[in-house]
């Protein structure tokens, strides 16, 4: 039995009881600058001179709002990976980036990290799998994603998924680029009675 097969896996959607987790995740290498809000600030303009401290300011406010659009994945109980996803209506810079039309039907993937030292294990697809079945439980019919167009390239630019990642769990390109644009058709599915948010009526903090 590999290593894989013997850890203890799981998959949380991140909630107030579990920023905890999040934080520790990013506030260690490689992961302590960003704090995922890539997407959130309104253009790339001034990103890169951004402070850590800036970043996880503006984290902790999405928090207070009641913004919680990700889940985190626990190996043997420790937390080791992220993937920010919601409403792609929520996040205005990805849409225009993208020239996306509104639709509130259409959820993002839109990041992914995966600690160093349990990567290249197949974590991210299994974190992948079980968002894609949280989702289609509460009734999200389509999701989206967005990695390079080439599988060849550092860590460091694999933020946003590896474009083989989609492929394997059944998305399909639907726009070019030298990132692309993959969908996936999830189909109708009967609500389990926990909500998922909504889009935001109002712009992102």
């Amino acid at each position: 039995m590999n290593r894989a097969a013997r850890q203890r896996i799981r998959v949380e959607r991140l909630d107030a009881d579990r920023t905890g987790d999040f934080f520790s995740l990013h506030g260690t290498p490689p992961f302590e600058w960003c704090h995922c809000v890539a997407w959130e600030v309104p253009t790339w303009d001034g990103w890169g001179e951004r402070t850590a401290a800036e970043n996880r300011a503006l984290r902790e406010r999405l928090f207070a709002a009641g913004r919680y659009d990700g889940y985190l994945l626990y190996v043997d109980g420790a937390v080791a990976g992220w993937c920010q996803c919601g409403p792609r209506d929520g996040w205005p810079k990805l849409a225009a980036q993208f020239e996306l039309a509104p639709d509130p039907g259409t959820w993002a993937v839109t990041c992914f990290c995966i600690r160093p030292e349990v990567r290249r294990q197949g974590l991210a697809g299994r974190l992948l799998h079980a968002i894609l079945g949280d989702l289609r439980q509460h009734g999200v019919a389509r999701v989206e994603g967005y990695p390079r167009s080439d599988d060849v390239h550092e860590d460091g630019e694999v933020w946003t998924g590896p474009r083989a990642l989609f492929e394997h769990a059944g998305f399909q390109v639907v726009k070019e680029g030298r990132r692309l644009v993959m969908a996936l058709e999830l189909g109708a599915a009967a609500s389990t009675g926990c909500p998922m948010p909504s889009p935001p009526s109002t712009p992102r903090l």
